[in-house]
């Protein structure tokens, strides 16, 4: 009797469909749902308050009607500052739309869900980092939602092309990745918006120990090619107009929006002094992390250097006695530097708007969890951080504490172990012959 009560049971359990014997997938689709109606929600109820839009679509009306000189794209907030991807973008959106904001809000709620759901796929790919019930805090953000669905900023398809580049590195997919990460079909994330800059140095170093420098400078240079595509009408016509404007790698931003160095006084802020001591911190901090953390099972950048050749041998020229490299990263090792290498950038960044939390929001549950923190430290991290951005206007106080926030994380991250970069496959010709 025991017998078949126990072959009834396994027999069952063999029709269970695998989506349902890991809690995380079916957790996930949950969440989508849920937040898509969410979403509708806020659509419906919460008020709309208009920021950039009208400069937005003054802009691309401005280029729809043949404007090809860069300085004279204006809106009520100022000239135009983002490369050319923008306006296609934002082309596509008004024609959709008819510039009209209660259809454009629906339009990124759908991008909204699509963002998540490309970031859930990104964390269920990494399965052994953040529990299940901490997906949830993905979908637990205040600024988040009112970034996409009340404010319609640029960033938001700027990260969501971002993320869907990181999906494709997870598949080794580099040259698409790269495409993506770049231009996507002119609708690049960089060319929407500067900050996925800051995701290019741990970038580089993933692609040179994933390929060889044939391939790196293939990928470099079919990315930088369609970027000078999306850009050739205005580099045909006002060629310096449209570098200095698009990007202004120097521009100032005002000292009241900034969200994280409000308690450093005007004067410094906007001093070029300020600007260079946090570019050389961000330089040494990505020198460090890269050198101690990122390569640090190929003994440092130098030791890295020497294994490759120089980066003329693929990664599987390193010899072990009984393993032997596949030539693969894995999946952790990419999003970990991806991840840390982007809070690195923010947390050096001389100033945030509200709009920049979306940035590095979809990263936090990860980088927390990469941390040795216990659980009740990483939840207050990642509340504490929530608060600080939903104080509004940020104080000295609110900054000050978001400052100490990122720090915490920084620091948190640089004492965690460091996972072999790799994946392996044993060596059965070295076993045969044995």
């Amino acid at each position: 009797m025991e017998a078949s009560s126990s072959s009834s049971r396994a027999s069952r359990s063999r029709n269970v469909p695998d989506l349902f014997k890991k809690p995380k997938i079916p957790f996930a689709l949950a969440l989508i749902v849920a937040d898509a109606v969410l979403v509708a929600l806020i659509i419906a109820y919460v008020p709309y308050t208009k920021i950039d839009w009208d400069a937005y679509m003054s802009q691309v009306s401005g280029f729809l009607g043949g404007e090809r000189e860069y300085g004279s794209l204006k809106g009520d907030t100022g000239p135009l500052v983002y490369p050319a991807g923008f306006l296609y973008v934002y082309s596509v959106i008004q024609n959709l739309t008819g510039g009209e904001v209660y259809p454009a809000q629906i339009l990124f709620g759908v991008l909204y869900i699509a963002n998540l759901s490309i970031v859930l796929f990104i964390y269920l790919k990494t399965p052994d980092v953040v529990p299940w019930w901490a997906l949830s805090l993905l979908c637990l953000s205040k600024r988040i939602h009112s970034i996409f669905v009340l404010r319609l900023f640029n960033d938001c398809f700027a990260m969501t092309l971002l993320h869907a580049s990181l999906a494709f590195f997870l598949f080794h997919k580099w040259h698409l990745g790269m495409l993506l990460f770049r231009q996507a079909s002119s609708f690049g994330a960089v060319s929407i918006k500067m900050n996925v800059l800051l995701y290019a140095p741990p970038l580089l170093l993933l692609l040179l120990k994933a390929m060889n420098i044939i391939g790196v400078l293939s990928a470099l240079a079919s990315a930088a090619l369609v970027q000078i595509l999306v850009g050739l009408p205005f580099l045909l016509a006002y060629p310096v107009s449209y570098l200095a404007n698009a990007f202004d790698l120097g521009r100032v931003f005002i000292h009241f929006w900034s969200v994280n160095f409000k308690f450093v006084p005007e004067r410094v802020f906007v001093s070029k002094e300020f600007a260079v001591c946090l570019l050389i911190a961000h330089l040494c901090l990505l020198a460090v992390f890269a050198n101690y953390k990122w390569c640090k099972h190929e003994g440092g950048i130098i030791g890295f250097m020497r294994s490759r050749r120089f980066f003329l041998t693929l990664p599987s020229s390193l010899s072990f006695s009984d393993l032997l490299i596949s030539g693969s990263l894995a999946k952790e090792h990419i999003v970990t530097t991806m991840f840390v290498g982007n809070f690195i950038g923010v947390v050096c960044a001389r100033s945030l708007h509200y709009q920049f939390y979306s940035w590095y929001f979809y990263s936090l549950p990860y980088l927390l969890w990469r941390t040795s923190f216990p659980t009740w430290l990483r939840l207050i991290l990642f509340l504490g951080i929530e608060l600080c951005w939903n104080v509004y206007p940020s104080t000295p106080v609110s900054s000050a504490l978001l400052m100490g926030l990122h720090l915490t994380v920084l620091l948190g991250l640089w004492f965690a172990p460091s996972d072999y970069p790799y994946i392996f496959k044993p060596n059965l010709r070295h076993k045969k012959h044995k």
